[in-house]
């Protein structure tokens, strides 16, 4: 039985002191925003694994989904389970550690040790709730791109990411096209879609009008929102899934009884299920949290600052690119990931695309794909050859 207060415990003292590497910029260090703010002082959490050869030219850079973290291929100090992607990184995987020095941050705005809005406001001493400056994207990736400055990695060998993931990965070849040699999109878009964005704010709405939110100060209070974040994380889980993956796990099949309550209690495995998910979910991860990193995919739209056309935004591009989708992901699904290889095509980037057939829906490029491993292994290993790392 998982004990969640000290799940909770545990988690709310990463927002500061993470454990993992940190990396800290004073306040003559500053971080501009694209909401006009400048944070300083600030850090940003991150993991590593493996070595920099001596050229440095075998750095890859992780980044992660929306409720992810840097513990890519390590155990999570907060839930004791297997890094998110241990089927992807790590010796001999098609991310090899053995080969290639790989780094994952935890996003600005996270709850995992980079500031956001749990961290400790260091004028007042109180968390910054949501006095914190609203995050974009390009905030997430402009961050990264100084912690890579400090490591002194001057240039990525690939940038790889799905989901949100995906959306720095793009913004990441757009703004920094000469230190990215390779990029990996994965069930992504270059702009969040009507439909997503309505799914949000369904979740925004839901912390938000939970008592327990107090207007986003329940951290000095002492409480949490859990139910609203609980039926947050219900809400966008049905996205990550897949109709028949739905049908195959669960169907009409009734939790541990024969026969309906005539009640609203779990009668069904499937209500059991979101429930847990729920409920093991709001006491790992920071509800403001939740709401900034929504916002920041939902403003996301790599074509609006270039007039509208996202062509414009690979024009200087020489970054060599692999997209990929899956057929039963309705969230972003396989029209985004052209939408985004014809864009590629016009501005006369290298790009090759790959639609893996799945029924796990938008979560499996988290799971176990052979597919998705092998297309990643052979354009990891091309790209490294052809810049010569060994």
């Amino acid at each position: 039985m998982v004990d969640l207060a000290k799940l909770a415990d545990e988690a709310r003292a990463q927002a500061d002191e993470p454990a993992s590497l940190v990396m800290r910029f004073s306040a003559d260090e500053q971080l501009a925003m694209d909401c006009g703010a400048s944070l300083a002082p600030w850090q940003i959490a991150y993991q590593t694994y493996g070595e920099l050869d001596a050229d440095r030219r075998n750095a890859i850079l992780i980044c992660h989904a929306l409720t992810g973290d840097q513990h890519v291929a390590n155990p999570s100090p907060v839930t004791g389970k297997s890094g998110w992607w241990e089927f992807f990184v790590g010796p001999g995987k098609p991310i090899d550690t053995d080969r290639f020095f790989v780094i994952c941050a935890n996003v600005l705005g996270g709850c995992m040790g980079t500031t956001g809005p749990a961290s400790t406001n260091p004028e007042t001493g109180r968390p910054y709730g949501v006095d914190f400056p609203l995050v974009t994207i390009r905030d997430m990736v402009r961050a990264q791109a100084m912690l890579l400055d400090r490591l002194g990695v001057s240039d990525l060998l690939c940038v790889i990411g799905g989901s949100m993931g995906g959306m720095q990965v793009l913004q990441w070849a757009a703004l920094y096209p000469e230190r990215v040699f390779a990029a990996m999109p994965i069930a992504a878009a270059a702009r969040h879609s009507a439909q997503n964005i309505a799914f949000h704010e369904v979740g925004r709405q839901a912390i938000m009008a939970d008592p327990d939110w107090a207007g986003g100060r329940y951290l000095e209070q002492g409480s949490r929102p859990r139910k609203g974040l609980a039926v947050a994380r219900m809400g966008a889980h049905v996205t990550y899934l897949s109709e028949s993956t739905l049908h195959r796990k669960f169907g009409r099949k009734l939790q541990s009884r024969e026969a309906p309550t005539f009640s609203f209690d779990a009668d069904f495995q499937i209500e059991s299920y979101l429930r847990h998910q729920g409920i093991t979910f709001v006491e790992r991860f920071d509800a403001n949290s939740y709401l900034y990193l929504t916002r920041a995919m939902d403003y996301f739209d790599l074509a609006e600052e270039h007039g509208g056309i996202l062509a414009r935004a690979f024009r200087r591009t020489r970054t060599r690119y692999c997209v990929m989708s899956f057929t039963s992901d309705w969230l972003f699904p396989t029209p985004d990931s052209r939408a985004v290889v014809h864009a590629l095509n016009a501005a006369g980037g290298a790009v090759s695309f790959v639609e893996i057939e799945s029924d796990k829906g938008h979560d499996a490029f988290l799971l176990d794909e052979p597919d998705m491993f092998s297309a990643a292994r052979g354009f990891i290993d091309a790209a490294a050859r052809m810049r010569g790392v060994t």
